[in-house]
């Protein structure tokens, strides 16, 4: 029996895929991975910030009691982005990402788009679309690549 190893994409989507299953959101769970020369520098997951009751430890959501539509009004939730989640971690333990690569479960959105520009993120690497056409015009002329790949 002949094993086929995963080609790095399939390595790094599935762990992307892992890391969002520790999501605390009840509407979306998210996952992404900074990775540089094929190596996993940090992860992140969406959810409240340390040491904030999370939504699943409340049992709501309040974006959802407000009827607050996906997409919209970011600053409406108590969780951070899978994203900023990943950047935060760089942060706090003194991780260089410069020039390196980002995979996520969703396609990030405008305000996640600003700051992986400004680190100096190189490519997105997502699976789901997400409905926000001014991040992917400000990537664009960023010039950070972004690519959905179908895993």
């Amino acid at each position: 029996m002949v094993m086929t190893r995963p080609t790095w994409h399939e390595y790094f989507v599935n762990i992307t895929k892992q890391v969002a299953t520790r999501s605390t959101c009840l509407r979306r769970k998210v996952g992404a991975i900074i990775v540089k020369d094929k190596r996993i520098l940090t992860t992140g997951y969406n959810g409240a910030p340390m040491g904030v009751r999370n939504c699943l430890e409340i049992g709501t959501c309040y974006r959802e009691e407000l009827g607050v539509p996906s997409g919209e009004r970011h600053e409406i939730c108590k969780g951070l982005h899978a994203e900023q989640n990943a950047l935060l971690q760089a942060a706090l333990h003194g991780v260089h990402i410069q020039n390196s690569e980002i995979y996520c479960t969703t396609q990030p959105c405008v305000m996640c788009s600003k700051m992986i520009i400004n680190v100096g993120i190189r490519k997105i690497y997502y699976l789901e679309d997400y409905p926000d056409p001014l991040s992917i015009e400000m990537l664009e002329e960023a010039g950070v690549e972004s690519i959905r790949l179908d895993y």
